[in-house]
């Protein structure tokens, strides 16, 4: 017996990217009989974040690459003049900056400088890995971490809303970027600091919000049955 699919969610605020992986493999290997169902996603999105996240189930987990390389759309909020060692709201903000000459001509000619192929130190709290150790378990511990560059691809970047300390800006970008160190670097730029106060992610490739599924329609899911040959052809909700 197979089971095979993709699904798409919105994923909710305070839901790590595993916390929906289990429940989808919960409600399915329930519905279906399979004990050791497949289940991954095509990118993750940190807790605090919400929006799209595609989940792959059984022999479609071997698209979850052709997913990852797409590329995403983010609506980010930043909070400037301060920043946070997470550079966002799941650690307290350790220095301030001045904000009084930041205007919103000063932030429309600096957003052009992040376009294109740019170089970017990821997180000390992040999922990359240091020595065999995820980062984010040292940066928690208090100890340093010492990360390189990456090279990544900005391709659009538009501000939406400008109430000085607070912007709100739309992000097209490749594999591998984060929205947290755009953030730091965005604040860097400004000659203050920046740390990000909430983020949506509105696409992955053709995939948008408004495709997903929510947390609730999980419980909804099932799974239709080839009754000839007894194998799992679909899922439904």
């Amino acid at each position: 017996m197979t089971v095979e699919g993709v699904l798409y969610f919105d994923k909710p605020l305070n839901w790590t990217s595993f916390d929906l992986v289990n429940k989808v493999r919960y409600r399915l290997s329930r519905q279906s009989g399979i004990k050791k169902l497949k289940v991954g996603h095509a990118g993750t999105l940190d807790p605090l974040a919400t929006g799209v996240m595609i989940v792959c189930v059984g022999k479609a987990t071997k698209r979850i690459d052709e997913f990852q390389y797409q590329t995403k759309e983010y609506v980010a909020t930043l909070r400037l003049g301060a920043t946070t060692p997470s550079f966002d709201l799941e650690t307290e903000v350790d220095k301030t900056y001045e904000t009084a000459h930041i205007t919103r001509e000063l932030v429309e000619t600096t957003l052009p400088q992040f376009l294109g192929e740019i170089r970017q130190i990821p997180p000390a709290y992040s999922a990359v890995k240091v020595n065999g150790n995820r980062a984010y378990d040292l940066a928690r511990k208090g100890l340093e971490v010492d990360l390189k560059p990456k090279v990544l691809v900005i391709d659009e970047i538009e501000l939406l809303e400008c109430e000085v300390p607070l912007l709100k800006i739309r992000v097209v970008c490749s594999k591998g970027t984060y929205i947290r160190a755009l953030a730091r670097d965005f604040g860097v730029a400004l000659g203050s600091g920046a740390f990000l106060t909430g983020l949506v992610r509105t696409r992955i490739g053709d995939v948008t919000l408004d495709k997903c599924l929510t947390i609730g329609d999980i419980d909804k899911l099932t799974v239709s049955f080839n009754d000839y040959k007894n194998e799992i052809i679909e899922i439904q909700i």
